[in-house]
């Protein structure tokens, strides 16, 4: 048996929440699994479909993860169990067990000055477990750069589902929106600085000149959005530009489909930086190339120049000329084709076995 301790973990939508869930499902097709997951509204309905057991953990922050991991000691002392899968070194803090401990690092979360009281903590817990698994190879690079013993850490790209087949109404539906808007642009993601929604619309204000029917689709919701949408307005780019959250998956889906070039060219703000980027994958699947920042660990999920191109999120011109030469001459569509080719790695059924190699 092995535990999956996370604190984030679906009904809860979001990147975190499908990498735990996926990881979850996957792993209990080959082995037996205990989740210990924090509480979410609506769980029981959840939880009571899966083949495998959830245990969930509520109250306020600091109590719920004392009480989690009293939980999970007495648990690791009652029960046979090989080893423990962490999403967060936070989730093994306070865990005692001599069992194997595996944690996942995501980039932003180990992400603190050296030397810092954060950064003491982050080393104590990962040079203390059998594995640190990195979502890219940057993520790698960062963690041993802040004092992670480096042959503690590997990397372990996130996975990702085959995509469900999309409904013919809600594709029907998105052509009927969108049907005189050429080239289309989409972003899914949260609206905060690291992901640089304002310098895609800033850019995006030059490339009207040029493709006046462009337009530029943002999904979610963030800090920044209201800030996003006076910039739009200030632009005078209110008929480019439209906005959607609270939708379903299935017209999300649809809208990225639909879409020509999946835009997301992540900087670091702060400490907060892009480790990975799975939504570049997931547009990537329904054959959507992408434009992604250098900074972060875009480059394990495109393929520079092939699946899409990596640019400097920092840079406007940079960010304008590489979305230029991917509209002119329809390039996106190459890089569409191949992106699509390219993703069949990131298969859950591909990467579980990556995870297999270092269990057993």
């Amino acid at each position: 048996m092995y535990l999956i301790v996370t604190r984030a973990f679906p009904p809860e939508l979001g990147g975190m929440q499908s990498l735990m869930w996926g990881l979850t499902q996957e792993m209990s097709k080959n082995f037996m699994i205990k989740v210990f997951a924090d509480y979410q509204e609506n769980h029981k309905e959840f939880d009571k479909n899966e083949n495998f057991s959830i245990e969930r953990v509520g109250g306020i922050k600091f109590l719920r993860k004392i009480r989690k991991a009293q939980l999970i000691n007495e648990f690791l002392k009652e029960n046979k169990v090989q080893g423990v899968i962490a999403d967060h070194w936070k989730s093994l803090e306070l865990i005692n067990t001599d069992k194997k401990r595996y944690c996942l690092i995501h980039g932003k979360e180990i992400n603190h000055p050296k030397g810092s009281s954060l950064n003491k903590r982050v080393i104590k817990v990962l040079n203390n477990v059998e594995k640190v698994i990195a979502n890219s190879q940057y993520t790698k690079n960062l963690a041993i750069n802040n004092g992670v013993n480096k042959d503690k850490v590997i990397v372990i790209n996130p996975g990702v589902d085959p995509v469900p087949q999309l409904n013919k109404k809600t594709l029907e539906k998105v052509e009927s929106l969108l049907k005189t808007k050429s080239p289309r642009l989409i972003t899914v993601s949260r609206f905060d600085k690291r992901k640089n929604h304002e310098k895609i619309v800033m850019a995006l204000r030059n490339l009207k000149q040029i493709y006046p029917d462009i337009v530029y689709i943002c999904i979610g919701y963030g800090e920044e959005e209201e800030n996003i949408k006076d910039l739009v307005k200030e632009l005078n780019l209110s008929s480019q530009v439209m906005f959607f959250k609270d939708i379903s998956n299935d017209l999300k889906n649809s809208l990225i489909a639909k879409s020509n070039i999946f835009v997301m060219p992540s900087i670091i703000h702060k400490t907060s930086v892009e480790g990975f980027g799975i939504a570049y994958i997931e547009a990537a699947q329904y054959g959507i190339p992408s434009l992604g920042g250098k900074d972060g660990g875009a480059s394990d999920a495109i393929n520079h120049d092939k699946t899409g191109l990596i640019c400097d999120g920092n840079n406007l011109d940079d960010i304008y000329s590489s979305l230029n030469s991917m509209i002119e001459n329809k390039k996106y569509y190459v890089l569409g084709k191949n992106a699509k080719e390219y993703v069949s790695k990131f298969q859950w059924e591909n990467i579980i076995k990556e995870y297999k190699e270092i269990l057993n």
